[in-house]
């Protein structure tokens, strides 16, 4: 291996990085705030990828008809909620069950939109919804389960949305247009425009987390119900919204990845859950808890994954997901184990 490809291998490695890095911090988001390891989060992304695809190739996305149907599940089982005597917040009910599926229906069946940024924007719209209504359907009941089995749900729900994404856009891959055909040559290291555009709008992304964590009164709230989710809740934070709102975050996370990816690769209907796992093995390299080190095992999992392609091409997925490993041992020999009271 000489400097070059080492650059070009790195190169790769920094994007998908990138990538992996937005992954982690939604995993690590959603766990913070709801205990919930949210296994389908690379659904987003492939759903993103090719609802996009569909609106460039002039065809209406199938997330469209999901959306309205997770939306009028949710507002059927508010209202079965509010019969049964619960309190409802219908200003949030409405919000993600009535007004957004309203306004995705008028993007895509009234304005068609033909221009890329409006294609886009269309596709955020589309599917960061979904997020907050599969919480409402699937993991709100169970708030107060264990994390087991918020697992066993998180694994039922990825093979539900596999299984839809086979149905609603085949098996047949798709590719959309680059943000940037821009093309650089860099000592020799053919760099693209698509490239800087996805290490630059996950910068972007991870600046503007940081700030709403730190400077914002949403994202204190949030914190706090991650700290303790009892104690937020005797503040008076809305405990259900900070969830809401987690889920909101990390599936326009993903829908955001999914824009970025697809110039770049093909994407299938089940691309998303492979890319989800190795946002996995970076939000572990963080504990599930912290935002720096999620990103710095992203790095790590992106370089691995690149230099495994040239040296060992045919192990690189094992070399990646065996990184796990030593990361879980460290960080047991470091944890306090308490034996539970019988």
């Amino acid at each position: 291996m000489d400097l070059q490809i080492a650059l070009l291998l790195g190169q790769d490695g920094i994007v998908n990085g990138a990538v992996y890095g937005l992954m982690a911090l939604a995993l690590v988001l959603v766990f913070s705030v709801t205990r919930v390891i949210f296994i389908p989060q690379g659904e987003f992304v492939a759903f993103g990828a090719l609802s996009m695809a569909a609106l460039q190739g002039g065809r209406t996305p199938a997330t469209l008809w999901l959306l309205v149907a997770l939306g009028v599940m949710a507002l059927a089982v508010e209202v079965w909620r509010w019969k049964r005597g619960a309190t409802i917040d219908w200003r949030s009910a409405f919000t993600w069950c009535v007004a957004f599926p309203a306004i995705a229906a008028v993007l895509v069946l009234g304005l068609k939109p033909t221009s890329m940024t409006m294609q886009a924007v269309t596709t955020l719209v589309l599917i960061a919804p979904l997020g907050p209504l599969l919480y409402r359907l699937a993991y709100r009941p169970l708030a107060d389960a264990t994390v087991l089995m918020l697992l066993i749900v998180s694994v039922a729900l990825h093979g539900v949305l596999v299984g839809l994404g086979l149905f609603f856009f085949g098996a047949e891959g798709s590719r959309t247009t680059p943000f940037s055909d821009v093309r650089f040559d860099i000592g020799g290291i053919p760099v693209s425009g698509q490239s800087l555009v996805v290490v630059g709008v996950t910068l972007l992304l991870v600046i503007a987390m940081f700030w709403f964590f730190g400077r914002s009164m949403v994202g204190k709230a949030l914190r706090a119900t991650a700290i303790n989710r009892v104690g937020a809740r005797l503040s008076g934070i809305p405990t259900e919204l900070s969830g809401d709102l987690s889920f909101a975050l990390a599936a326009l996370i993903g829908a955001v990845s999914g824009l970025l990816i697809a110039p770049i690769t093909t994407v299938y209907y089940d691309t998303g859950f492979l890319i989800g796992l190795k946002g996995f093995v970076a939000a572990i390299v963080g504990g599930l808890a912290s935002y720096p080190l999620a990103l710095a095992g992203a790095l790590l999992v992106g370089l691995l994954e690149a230099f495994s392609s040239f040296w060992a091409s045919a192990y690189k997925e094992v070399l990646v997901f065996t990184l796990i490993i030593p990361v879980l041992w460290w960080r047991s020999l470091r944890s306090h184990h308490v034996e539970d009271e019988e």
